[in-house]
């Protein structure tokens, strides 16, 4: 401890004899240091020399005005006129000859005369008596504490260089790292060099490189997957293969490397595969396929090599590539350097290097592009497809969406599914959002059945446009045209059953009529297809009929559109026609077949047309009430239409029969 001591005693002993030394003269503070220090000793070991008092005055003032202040009044050092001067550029300079000056709140007189006599005797050397009687101002205080100008002036000096040199470097340094920082993050979001990654790869973003190492979050599981309850039973070995997996290897067996989910938008597809991932509580790596392509090339290769060297290291865990047809579509021999990514996502998914543990899933709208050699056996070699939900998984999903809101006791949930054939998941929740959007609107507690009918028909019929002016004349052409669509509908035998009827304008449509089928439909029968032609001629056959045919409008163009879409469809890809017979004709016939389909298509619509016309003439007076009926009320239900036109049917409406035979299935069901 002592040797210690001796040493560190030492060793400040030397620091400060380098410090008091000439080492340092070079520094320009330092110079000043010592030209102070040498003008103090000067006049304090020559106190009767005028001059020297006069240059250590002039010199203090450059660094401390008070000590010159100070110094002055001591009255222990002789003085001249270049002494006087400086002082009263010390008093200027701190302010301190404000209490010399006249005060007209307080009405005190100017000092100043005679501080200019006191200083003129001073310089003289007549005046023996400091100014005026101490304890009388601040600046002749009664006790006056005696500090060495030398050391407090030259360490204070000494200090403050020393801190605002560590400042600057300081700064200079925080400046540089961040100029550093921002260089290299913008080199890396150019795909460039010196951006850390996965391995021995690098990455091209923050955020990319954290979503390449962490997997996604995910609390699904198969509760919240709701109305595919076969694409359901097809994962839960996927499930049990990630929860047991030596319970396939005992016997030999190994999981399908890869398992692409196909199905039309809004189906669930990625929410299955984040139910996989929360039901097995594995690692779950999602990517958009659109995230690999970037305009230059090689970038989207290195990027599959990053998620699947991040994967290993998470393994067992499922990566998912939504809309996987971005990069795995057909290749063609003209834009193969463009298709460096879907060759390295090849080489990952089945090439020399096994990925054990590794589950790759994706899911896309369109199977029919995507390249062979990615969905052969060994890649994506299951294919599992997502459905729309039948009437009993609609009835599931709505339950799951309405489970959290508050719901009245006149909500019908099976109503409400049997009421929206061909939704799939996304159209429900849109439909229950809309449907609290409007509770919300009207300031309701719950969700009420009439809340969900709205938003129903708004997804279906479009928004009503209720600010529209329509003239009388316009009211009652539509009126008659969609009740030409509601009578050929409720007469003719495969037709679906009307849903509602409005002459309200909604959407682009000054009028509508809508049909839902009372069940889900797997296959369409060339009855039911002739029915869907009768029915999209009955409004301009119900114009022409009622105003003649000088004032048929352009109203039923949407209609007749759809009527020789459908003809055609019958013709040249169904074999609905005897002329043509049980062909699959191809997009672009010859010109002889091309005719042959057209006169086909031309007497499936005249046809139509003529059953029509008779069907309308036989019910006229039916018509006729309809109409009335619409203009009054603008819109009805199928219930309504049913109990307006029930006097002029001669039995049992075909509305009546579906709507039984509907429930009798539902009831079997």
């Amino acid at each position: 401890m002592v040797f210690l001591m001796g040493v560190f005693a030492w060793f400040k002993n030397g620091i400060e004899r380098v410090l008091h030394s000439d080492w340092f003269s070079w520094w320009p503070f330092w110079r000043q240091e010592k030209r102070l220090e040498r003008l103090i000793e000067e006049a304090d070991a020559n106190p009767m020399d005028a001059a020297k008092q006069s240059a250590l005055l002039a010199e203090l003032n450059k660094h401390s005005p008070e000590s010159v202040i100070q110094r002055f009044e001591q009255r222990a050092h002789a003085i001249d006129s270049r002494g006087v001067a400086e002082y009263l550029r010390a008093l200027v300079v701190t302010n301190a000859i404000a209490e010399y000056l006249p005060d007209e709140q307080s009405g005190k007189p100017s000092s100043l005369p005679s501080l200019l006599q006191e200083l003129k005797q001073r310089a003289s050397g007549d005046m023996e008596e400091p100014f005026g009687s101490p304890g009388v101002s601040e600046k002749q205080p009664l006790h006056v504490m005696m500090v060495d100008p030398k050391m407090a002036n030259r360490s204070s000096r000494l200090a403050q260089e020393v801190i605002s040199t560590i400042l600057f470097t300081v700064a200079v340094g925080l400046v540089w790292l961040m100029g550093a920082a921002a260089l290299q993050k913008y080199i890396g979001s150019l795909g460039g060099i010196g951006t850390p990654g996965v391995g021995s790869t690098s990455s091209y973003a923050p955020k990319e490189l954290n979503k390449e190492i962490m997997p996604e979050k995910n609390v699904k599981t198969f509760k919240d997957v709701k109305g595919c309850d076969d694409a359901k039973q097809e994962l839960e070995e996927v499930v049990e293969y990630l929860k047991n997996p030596s319970k396939f290897t005992r016997l030999g067996g190994k999981l399908p490397k890869g398992i692409l989910l196909t199905g039309s938008p809004g189906t669930g597809k990625t929410l299955l595969a984040k139910a996989i991932a929360g039901e097995a509580g594995v690692p779950f790596f999602y990517r958009a396929g659109s995230e690999f392509e970037e305009m230059f090339v090689g970038v989207g290769a290195r990027r599959v090599r990053s998620l699947f060297q991040a994967a290993k290291k998470k393994a067992p865990c499922i990566i998912f590539i939504d809309e996987i047809d971005a990069v795995g579509s057909t290749r063609k021999q003209w834009e193969g350097h463009t298709k460096k990514t879907l060759h390295q996502l090849l080489v990952e998914m089945d090439g020399f290097e096994q990925n054990e543990g590794i589950i790759v899933m994706a899911a896309t709208n369109l199977p029919d592009i995507l390249d062979p050699a990615l969905t052969r056996p060994g890649r994506f070699d299951r294919h599992i497809v997502v459905p729309n939900p039948d009437v009993r998984g609609r009835q599931e999903i709505l339950e799951l969406y309405l489970q959290d809101k508050p719901v009245a006791d006149d909500v019908d949930v099976k109503a409400i599914a049997r009421g929206t054939p061909g939704f799939n998941g996304a159209d429900l929740a849109n439909l229950v959002n809309i449907a609290a959007i409007k509770a919300a609107v009207e300031g309701a507690e719950k969700l009420t059945a009439t809340q969900l009918e709205f938003a129903k028909d708004r997804i279906i019929m479009g928004t009503e446009r209720k600010t529209m002016f329509l003239s009388e004349d316009s009211k009652k052409l539509t009126a008659y045209h969609e009740s030409g669509h509601a009578i050929v509908a409720l007469n003719t035998e495969g037709a679906h059953p009307i849903h509602k009827a409005t002459i309200m304008p909604r959407g682009s449509a000054l009028g509508m009529v809508t049909q839902l089928p009372s069940s889900d439909e797997t296959s369409i029968s060339k009855k039911q297809l002739l029915a869907r032609l009768d029915v999209c001629m009955g409004g301009r056959v119900a114009e022409e009929l009622i105003f003649g045919e000088d004032h048929i409008t352009t109203g039923a163009s949407s209609d007749l559109n759809t009527a020789t879409e459908l003809a055609q469809y019958m013709v040249s890809t169904c074999g609905m026609s005897d002329a043509i017979g049980p062909v699959h004709i191809k997009e672009r016939p010859g010109s002889e077949m091309q005719s042959r389909i057209d006169a086909e298509v031309v007497k499936l619509l005249r046809e139509a047309y003529n059953r029509v016309k008779a069907l309308l003439k036989k019910h006229e007076k039916a018509l006729h009430v309809l109409a009335n009926a619409l203009l009054e009320y603008e819109t009805l239900n199928a219930e309504e239409i049913r109990r307006i036109l029930l006097p002029y049917s001669d039995g049992q409406l075909p509305v009546e029969q579906e709507q039984q035979q509907a429930e009798e299935e539902l009831v079997l069901a």
